[in-house]
């Protein structure tokens, strides 16, 4: 299936956009993680908090699932592919793995911080509201490394398609 280039374009643009809301929002989660966890107010570290709940409740598996739909949709629909280039290849691993992670650690994490402080405890453990935004927000850059400088050529599966005779034109050629 290859995408026509009004549909590549419309991909594209969903694809950048949802990514680049994902960073901005991990972006986000660490300044209230820092502000929950430096906070000498427990009036702070509450809002913090319950602020950092609704974004990992409402707005994070949203945006991670709609990168990781759009990306594998662009890398099906374009002559780049999912296993014929190591960024790719990377890219749909490392997204993948930050989404399980957002649903199974980071939220849980997160809900674990806010049930702490709304009873009035003090915050159980600063990494429940560092650790996943600083490990997300690592990955995000690196992909936005990878989609920018495209390293490391093609994977075996990926060499073998060039060289059959009826391989597909090179990306950027449609």
């Amino acid at each position: 299936m290859k995408l026509g280039r009004p549909a590549r374009r419309a991909s594209l643009i969903v694809h950048v956009v949802a990514s680049a809301a994902w960073l901005g929002l991990s972006l986000g989660l660490l300044a209230l993680g820092v502000t929950a966890a430096t906070g000498a107010s427990p009036v702070a570290v509450e809002a913090a908090v319950r602020c950092m709940k609704l974004f990992a409740d409402r707005l994070l598996l949203p945006l991670a699932l709609l990168t990781l739909v759009s990306g594998l949709v662009l890398a099906v629909g374009t002559p780049w592919g999912l296993a014929r280039h190591r960024w790719v290849y990377t890219k749909f691993w490392l997204t993948l793995g930050t989404t399980v992670a957002t649903f199974f650690a980071l939220r849980p994490g997160v809900n674990a911080a806010v049930a702490a402080v709304a009873a009035g405890r003090p915050l159980p453990d600063a990494g429940d509201v560092l650790f996943g935004p600083v490990v997300s927000l690592s990955a995000y850059v690196f992909m936005t490394v990878l989609s920018l400088l495209k390293p490391w050529g093609l994977t075996r599966r990926g060499r073998r398609l060039r060289e059959r005779p009826s391989a597909a034109p090179p990306p950027g050629r449609s």
